[in-house]
Parts: structure tokens; sequence; C-alpha cells
């Protein structure tokens, strides 16, 4: 996500998987088996109710029928999985609409809401290691969510539509989810909407009917996907595909009224996958791309394998969100607090980008923001309000991790050398393809490759306050 200077009745399924060991006592047990409720929350204090334990969903199946005219929503989602723990009730993230039913396995499970928790308590306690279904029944008309440092995410409705833009937690607003980075899944999306409307989303498209005026639209992202990059963009598009130089599979859209845009976001994002692919490894989803919506909002989103536009995206914009493809897709952070691992890497792919094509070098660009001064208007928010390594729940996206964590990936350049940072770059795509990763792993991995202590250089550029002197 680049930052701009101030800048009905639905049905889930879900066949969830993986859960973890909780801490609350034992509340059900069967030949000789404790079954204990899984926990609600992920245990990331930036936020402490998103995610769960107990579960890990391997799969989400959401069909999902959209009017945009009413804002009504009606779906159908199914999610494999497997148990980690003997488990008497789990938890799904679940800001808003109205729950209706809720089957554990085909069998009517019991559940309250409590906040943004939906509590399900199936019949019978699920022991470790067993795969389970999941279906819930809901209702309503999905709303936008707002933060200070992003404004408006979440559904957000169009003209003609609606699309979705996640980050950080807004994908409990439209679906139950295990709303959390470290519980990656793939998705299935079956939509439905009027005749005339268009669907795209992440991953493949996997066929289109129409029936009784109503139009559906199947979508496969087969990759593991962090549910807040799941996206829908519902309304009218112009479509054009193409494959890039690698053979990679392009689809982009544009809404009609930015039909001009179509052209350079379509050719942008060849160019940017065929040299991000030099320099980064080989590209880690089946298809790319990008959406551009026909509103304006303040930010673009790196949704999975094809990012969507909130504005008229320049090259800088369309390399940094094509680059998270790499860095905080496939790779995604085990905590929130290592945002800079997604924001600082993206940022300096448009650094690289620059450098290689005729602008002004790296550490030209490092130099430059260095240098600035107190009278510069963002000096308090690079050098003494937040750390880029834990900027704080408010500062996800600000200057700091975006711009210092950029700083960071310089300075360890320039004492590491070329050959090893550029190495440490594939290498860290490589090792942690379709994972998650924290700050502690990469500096662990800069270390071995550069046979050099970097403990110094990371505390001073993440975690102090003030301009580095020494690193």
């Amino acid at each position: 996500m680049p930052i701009r200077p101030v800048r009905s009745t639905v049905v889930v399924t879900l066949a969830i998987a993986c859960l973890v060991a909780p801490t609350t006592p034992a509340t059900a047990a069967s030949h000789g088996h404790r079954f204990t409720p899984g926990a609600p929350g992920a245990g990331d204090p930036y936020f402490p109710q998103e995610g769960n334990g107990g579960y890990d969903v391997a799969h989400y199946d959401l069909s999902l029928d959209y009017t945009p005219a009413s804002n009504a929503l009606v779906a159908t989602a199914r999610i494999k999985a497997r148990a980690t723990q003997d488990l008497s009730r789990l938890d799904l993230d679940l800001k808003q609409l109205t729950v209706n039913s809720v089957q554990v396995d085909g069998r009517d499970a019991r559940f309250t809401r409590k906040g943004q928790e939906l509590v399900v308590t199936p019949r019978a306690g699920l022991r470790k290691d067993t795969r389970f279904t999941v279906t819930v029944a809901y209702a309503g008309t999905p709303k936008s969510v707002r933060r200070p440092d992003l404004g408006e995410f979440g559904w957000i409705r169009t003209p003609d539509g609606a699309y979705v833009v996640s980050e950080p937690d807004g994908a409990s607003t439209w679906f139950p989810s295990n709303d959390h980075p470290t519980d990656k899944a793939t998705y299935t999306y079956r939509v439905t909407v009027p005749k005339g409307t268009q669907v795209l989303s992440n991953g493949e498209p996997g066929g289109e009917w129409t029936r009784g005026g109503r139009s559906t639209f199947v979508w496969n992202e087969r990759s593991p996907m962090a549910s807040y990059l799941a996206m829908l963009a519902i309304g009218k598009f112009t479509v054009r595909k193409g494959r890039t130089e690698g053979g990679i599979p392009v689809i982009t859209a544009v809404a009609p009224n930015r039909a001009d845009e179509l052209k350079t976001i379509h050719e942008g994002t060849i160019k940017a996958i065929d040299w991000e692919e030099k320099v980064f490894g080989r590209y880690p989803f089946a298809s790319t791309g990008g959406i551009r919506v026909g509103v304006d909002v303040a930010f673009s989103l790196e949704t999975q394998s094809r990012p969507i536009y909130g504005y008229r995206p320049d090259t800088p914009t369309i390399v940094h969100e094509l680059a998270h493809q790499w860095f905080g897709d496939s790779v995604s952070v085990r905590r929130w607090k290592d945002i800079w691992l997604n924001e600082g890497f993206a940022t300096y792919a448009e650094w690289l980008w620059d450098e290689q094509h005729g602008g002004p070098s790296a550490k030209q660009t490092f130099d430059n923001l260095y240098g600035k001064t107190e009278d510069w208007p963002y000096y308090n928010e690079l050098w003494r309000d937040r750390e880029a390594g834990d900027p704080g729940t408010d500062e996800l996206f600000t200057l700091t991790p975006y711009w210092r964590g950029g700083m960071t990936l310089q300075a360890l350049r320039d004492r590491v050398g070329d050959r090893a940072f550029f190495a440490l770059l594939k290498a860290w795509t490589s090792a942690h393809r379709d994972g998650n990763v924290t700050t502690e792993q990469f500096i662990d991995l800069a270390e071995r490759i550069s046979h050099k202590r970097l403990d110094g250089l990371f505390d001073a550029w993440l975690y102090t306050k003030d301009k580095p002197t020494t690193w």
C-alpha cells in the first residue's frame, strides 16, 4: 500500500483446520480428551481481537449474491482445515452483519455474538487434527470502516457496485474469518450480481454464466493468502488480457470513467513484473494485473495477484504495489509491528526502479532524505515521533515504516555490498515463500549471507526515534 502525503442473507461455510492451544480452562471431556475453547485473538498486540486461536483456516469458499442498488449481500462459503487442539468452541471475526444460523459439519451449532467475535460451540468437541466444516448463514448490508492514517477501507460502494480493500482488519466486515495474516488460506469466490455487472477478484477466473437475469462469476486464488488481501471489484469494467515476458498471465481492468488509464496500468504492470522477477526472484503467483476502480480514495492496495488502485497510478505506484506481491503477500508479516518488512521493501523497490531506469540512485534518494532539516514538514514523522520497526497501531501506514524502512535497506546495502544485498533479497523471498516472517528472521538471514554482525545497524534504523548518526 503506497501512501500519499496527507494523503438479504449470506451463508458462509467455513471448513476450518489447524487450531492453536488455548489458555482457558477445560470445558468438556470425552474419552480422555480435555476440550478447551480456542482463544478469541491471535495474540497480536496491535490488534488483540483480530484472528483467533484454536484453528487455522485452510480454504474459504465464498458464494456471494450481491445487489448493488440495495447493497444487499447473499452468499455461501466453504473452508477446509485441521484442528490443532482438542477444541470445545471457536471464534470467528465478524464485525457487522446479522448471523442467522451456524452449523459445524452439517449439524446445527450454538452461537453467540460478542463485539466482533462470533463464538461457535459445536454439539461435540473437535479432536486435535480433525478436519471440520463450519457453515454460517448471515445477512445485511456491508459497510466501510475508517482509520485516521488510511481513511475509508473495507467494503466501499461505487455508483455501479462495490469494491473491497481490507488492510489491516477489514476482511471481517464482509465475511466471517480468522482475520490475521498468520492464518493464510486459499480462496474460491462465486459472486452473483445483476446481469450486465462484472466481478473481478484475486487469482484466476473459473467461469461465468447467466440465469434468470443474474450473472455468476467464479475466481480461484490457489496460493495461500492473508485475509486482508481478499478482494472483490464489482461493477462495469473494461478488461485487457496479456502476458509478461516470462509468460505470466496478466488481467487488467478499469472502470469506464478511467478508460484512459488502461494502457498505462496494463503495460506498466508487464514492465514492472519482468523487472522485479530479475531483482526479487520468481514471481510467486499464477497471474498478475491490476484494477482501477471508478472512485478515488486515498490509497491503493496490493491485493494478492491483482492490486486495486484507488487513484491514477504512476510508475512508482505500480512498481510499489507489485513489489508487495513478493514482500507482504507471498512473504507476510507474523506481527503487524513488522510492517516495514512490507512497506520498506516496496518503497525501496521504487528507489531501485529509478536507479536502474535513468533516475537517481537509491543512495542519492537516501542521501536526500537523510539531509532534510527540521523545517521539512515530515521531519518529526520520519525522525522523532516513532520507530520504523514498531510504529504503533495508529501509525502503520505513515512515512516511518515506508521511508525509514527503505533507508534501512540502503544502509544495509552500503554495509554488506551489492553482491550480498541482492542475494539476500532473492534468498528471503525464496526461503519464506507463502509463509510468515519477523524482523529477527530477516536480520539473521542478512548476517548469515553477509558474514557480518548487523544488530547495531538495525537497532539504529528500526528501533530508535532519532536520526541515526552511526550504524
